[in-house]
């Protein structure tokens, strides 16, 4: 067993996080069962995840049989109840709050006393989602980035009440899995969203006042500072839901009047133009 001590990881949410936390995991030796309700979207997370690794392989990105070993050691479910054997558990589901602390509230109960429990949130405290559990001393923050195989960086935040054990355990995976950390204390956003979020939603106060047409925001973003992406299409890629959940978490959390949302951004959510995921967001996609 290695510095970690982790064998079996269990990953809650099937969807574009969920399945690059597995992929990443099986990849690196650890048996994974990904669990999501949605028993199409399970099917659909191995086939993506297989496909993944097949253009990582060809590409010579990881070596050849690592798909295949990976495959083998990855597994699927729709119950909650095939989480009893982890070692450690990664909820990765929507930026939601209450469904967050539900699912681990469920892990806490259905898993071994000494499971660990992280949250892949990227804004919401982790001392309430502890809290929401027996075992806050053993809940952790895991921010992966995305796309996950692809970005180095894990942000890894510890509750007030998570113990130093749990986090040199984690501290200890990242570095298993390839990954630089950056440690976070538990404040709204963390470090990576406390930035780049309220750049984001200027973004859209800017478009909104006319400032310059979108291409033209963008444009001016990624050659005048030197950005791979353009907010406003880096938010499309996020999701324009995922980035009003953390603009609301941001702007409740820290009660400060620059954090809040563009009319703008809340007008295309609610409007259904969540970004690349719908095909239409700031920008349409086909």
């Amino acid at each position: 067993m290695s510095e970690h001590g982790f064998k079996h990881v269990g990953v809650i949410g099937a969807g574009q996080m969920g399945s690059g936390i597995a992929q990443v995991c099986a990849t690196h030796g650890l048996i994974v069962t990904l669990i999501d309700q949605d028993a199409a979207q399970t099917v659909k997370a191995k086939a993506q995840i297989r496909a993944s690794l097949e253009k990582l392989e060809a590409k010579n990105v990881i070596q050849a049989g690592t798909m295949v070993a990976a495959m083998e050691r990855l597994s699927v479910a729709t119950d909650l109840a095939a989480l009893k054997d982890a070692d450690l558990v990664i909820e990765a589901v929507v930026e939601n709050e209450p469904l967050k602390s539900k699912l681990l509230a469920q892990a806490d109960q259905l898993t071994r006393r000494e499971t660990i429990l992280a949250s892949n949130t990227s804004s919401i405290p982790i001392t309430r989602l502890g809290a929401a559990t027996t075992r806050p001393g053993q809940v952790i923050g895991m921010h992966f980035m995305n796309p996950v195989p692809l970005m180095r960086l894990i942000e890894v935040i510890p509750g007030m009440a998570t113990t130093p054990l749990t986090t040199n355990r984690i501290l200890a995976l990242c570095q298993a899995l390839g990954k630089e950390v950056s440690r976070s204390q538990d404040y709204p956003g963390f470090i990576v969203n406390r930035i780049l979020m309220p750049m984001i939603n200027e973004a859209f106060t800017a478009l909104m006042e006319g400032i310059a047409s979108a291409e033209d925001i963008d444009k001016g973003m990624q050659l005048g500072t030197n950005q791979p992406m353009g907010p406003l299409h880096l938010a499309d890629f996020i999701g324009l839901d995922t980035c009003l959940a953390i603009m609301e978490v941001l702007h409740e959390g820290l009660g400060d009047p620059r954090y809040r949302p563009s009319p703008l951004l809340r007008k295309y959510v609610e409007a259904g133009f969540l970004g690349r995921k719908r095909q239409r967001g700031v920008f349409t996609y086909t």
